[in-house]
C-alpha cells in the first residue's frame, strides 16, 4: 500500500493536500503541532523542532512516501536564525525517512532561491540559484544537500519551487488577504504603485499541483506557479472590483520595496508536461473565493 506522511498538515497547503493524495489512493498520515479533524486521515500531534520527534514518528508510521512543508514562515521569517534549525529538521526527516524504507521524498522550495537581479521572463528551473535573503538561503541548501543523497542513495526527490500563492488561511498580513480584509472592513487599502508583474496560484492548486508531484516518478526541481504574468494593480483592482469598494484602494500610498524585481514568473513547462499537472481554479474564481472566506470570518 502506498503511504504518505505529510508535514506542516495543518498549514497554508497542507491541509489542502489530505484529501488529494487520499483520492490518488494514500494511506494518509498528517504531522502537524494542531491537529485538525479531517475524515479518513490518521493525525499526529508531534513538534518536529524537538529532538528525535520527526524520526521516531517515521520509525512508527514507515511510510512510503513523504511531503515536506513543515518550515516556520512567520513573521520575520525572512531573516530568522531558526533557518538554520528547519534545515537540520529537513536532513534528519529526509535520511530518516531513507533509512526507514521510504521510497519518494517531496519538500517545498521558494522563488526566493532564484538570483532577482538576473530574471529571464520565465524562470526555469536551471536558473541560477543566488539567494539574497537568509530563508531563501536555508531553502537552497537544504535542497542542495538533499539532492546529492538523493544521487549517491538512489531516493527518489523532487523539489517544488513555490511562486506566490493566495487563499483561505493565508496569513493575514500578506497582500491579498490583507486588502481584502480592509475592503470589507470599510478601511482604506493602502498599497505601491503595483507596476510589479507576478505569478500567483490558489492554495488549492498548488496542494493538488505537490500531490501530483508525489504521485510520480519525476525528479529535481519542479516550478510550482501558473506561468501567467498579472501586475499587482490588476489583482488589486480585481479585489477592488469583486468587493464592490474600488473607492478605498490607495494605489501608490506605499513605496516599492528595495531590492524587489520588477517581473517574476514562473516557466512550468515541468510542471504542465512532466508532471502532467494543469490549473481548473481561475484567477477571479480563487479571488471570490478568498473574498468569501474572509467575509465569513469577520
Amino acid at each position: 500500500m502506498k503511504r504518505v506522511l505529510v508535514t506542516g498538515a495543518s498549514g497554508f497547503f497542507g491541509r489542502h493536500c489530505l484529501n488529494e493524495l487520499r483520492l490518488r489512493g494514500y494511506e494518509v498520515h498528517a504531522c502537524a503541532r494542531h491537529i485538525l479533524d479531517q475524515q479518513d486521515v490518521k493525525w499526529h500531534s508531534v513538534d518536529l523542532m524537538q529532538p528525535g520527534a520527526g524520526v521516531e514518528l517515521l520509525q512508527m508510521v514507515r511510510p512510503t512516501h513523504l511531503l515536506h512543508f513543515a518550515w516556520d514562515v512567520g513573521a520575520g521569517f525572512w531573516s530568522a536564525p531558526d533557518n538554520i534549525s528547519w534545515v537540520a529538521t529537513t536532513l534528519s526527516m529526509m535520511r530518516a525517512f531513507h533509512l526507514s524504507g521510504g521510497e519518494r521524498f517531496v519538500a517545498a522550495g521558494t522563488c526566493a532561491e532564484y538570483d532577482w537581479t538576473t530574471l529571464p521572463d520565465h524562470v526555469h528551473e536551471g536558473a541560477r540559484r543566488e539567494p539574497a535573503t537568509f530563508y531563501g538561503t536555508a531553502k537552497d541548501s537544504a535542497r542542495r544537500l538533499i539532492e546529492c543523497y538523493s544521487r549517491q542513495t538512489g531516493l527518489s526527490f523532487a523539489w517544488g519551487v513555490l511562486f506566490l500563492s493566495f487563499g483561505s488561511d493565508e496569513r493575514p498580513e500578506r497582500l491579498v488577504p490583507s486588502i481584502i480584509r480592509n475592503l470589507l472592513a470599510g478601511r482604506a487599502a493602502e498599497t505601491t504603485a503595483g507596476t510589479q508583474l507576478r505569478d500567483f496560484l490558489d492554495s488549492r492548486e498548488v496542494a493538488a499541483a505537490f500531490s501530483a508531484l508525489v504521485d510520480c516518478a519525476v525528479e529535481g526541481s519542479v516550478n510550482i506557479a501558473s506561468g501567467e504574468p498579472i501586475s499587482l494593480r490588476d489583482v488589486i483592482e480585481r479585489l477592488g472590483n469583486f468587493t464592490g469598494r474600488s473607492g478605498l484602494l490607495k494605489l501608490g500610498a506605499l513605496p516599492m520595496r528595495p531590492n524587489e524585481p520588477p517581473r517574476l514568473v514562473a516557466d512550468v513547462t515541468r510542471l504542465r508536461q512532466e508532471v502532467g499537472f494543469s490549473p481548473r481554479i481561475s484567477l477571479d474564481q480563487g479571488l471570490q473565493d478568498a473574498i468569501d472566506w474572509w467575509r465569513q470570518q469577520q
